[in-house]
């Protein structure tokens, strides 16, 4: 069921006086270009219109739907430019629901919204295809500062540190990086990356021997530039370890640089 988009009710446990002296703070040198559309598949109705109430201060257009198969539906019918999903919906979960989202789109943002706090759980909704996540129940300052990301990513598309005008394909020993078509291949088989692990394995391999902090890794990739978020990066090369290294206990590509971070396998 489409629900409706057009909810006055303020539910926010914060006074909406106290958000908006937030929301000027962070958000005053950094206007978006265009409206934002967003789809918010979720089936908690009061959530769906506490979200709905903060992404429209932000100037965004919202849609929702409480169900994973509408949900899915609609992300076939328009285009997102972010799409907000609960993990535990009626029918289709959240996790298939991004699962099949990822099979023809790898580059929409997903922020997954979950009750389950075990750390596999997140994992493996970032394995999935998911961005980031954040756990229930959220601060609404999070929130705003996850999705403020998202867009200025959108609008950025990466961080110039990450690719080379001059550079199309990288090459190391078996791996190559297509960086006009972001297609990976080991040997002859492609390998499918999320977006953020492509961007990811794009930084380290572009500048080879340079060790990158978890904090440096997340603003670059992420454009986080705060504390507390580094097991984001942590899991993101866990899981693009798995999927280019031969043996992850002894990887080949990506190597840990104790007491630091992680860095491309100079060398190759």
């Amino acid at each position: 069921m489409l629900i409706s988009q057009t909810r006055n009710r303020v539910i926010t446990k914060v006074s909406q006086w106290s958000f908006n002296l937030f929301f000027a703070e962070i958000c005053k040198d950094q206007p978006y270009n265009n409206m934002q559309k967003v789809l918010i598949i979720e089936d908690d109705r009061e959530i769906i219109e506490l979200l709905d109430i903060h992404l429209k201060d932000l100037g965004c257009t919202v849609a929702a739907v409480d169900n994973g198969e509408e949900g899915l539906l609609a992300t076939k019918e328009n285009r997102f430019d972010l799409i907000i999903l609960d993990i535990m919906l009626p029918g289709l979960n959240g996790m298939e629901v991004c699962r099949k989202i990822r099979q023809t789109d790898r580059h929409t943002p997903i922020l997954m919204l979950t009750a389950l706090s075990e750390e596999i759980d997140k994992v493996m909704g970032l394995e999935t295809g998911a961005d980031d996540y954040l756990t229930k129940p959220f601060s609404i300052r999070e929130f705003i500062a996850r999705v403020k990301v998202i867009f200025r990513r959108n609008e950025e598309k990466v961080s110039p540190e990450i690719f080379s005008d001059t550079v199309s394909v990288i090459k190391y020993d078996g791996l190559e990086i297509d960086l006009d078509k972001r297609k990976v291949t080991l040997g002859e088989v492609r390998v499918d990356l999320s977006p953020k692990e492509f961007e990811l394995l794009v930084l380290l391999a572009s500048n080879p021997g340079k060790s990158y902090s978890r904090k440096r890794l997340l603003n670059l990739v992420w454009g986080y530039d705060f504390e507390g978020y580094e097991h984001t990066v942590n899991s993101h090369i866990n899981r693009l370890r798995g999927k280019i290294e031969t043996d992850v206990s002894v990887p080949k590509y990506i190597l840990t640089t104790w007491g630091i971070g992680y860095r491309f396998n100079e060398e190759l």
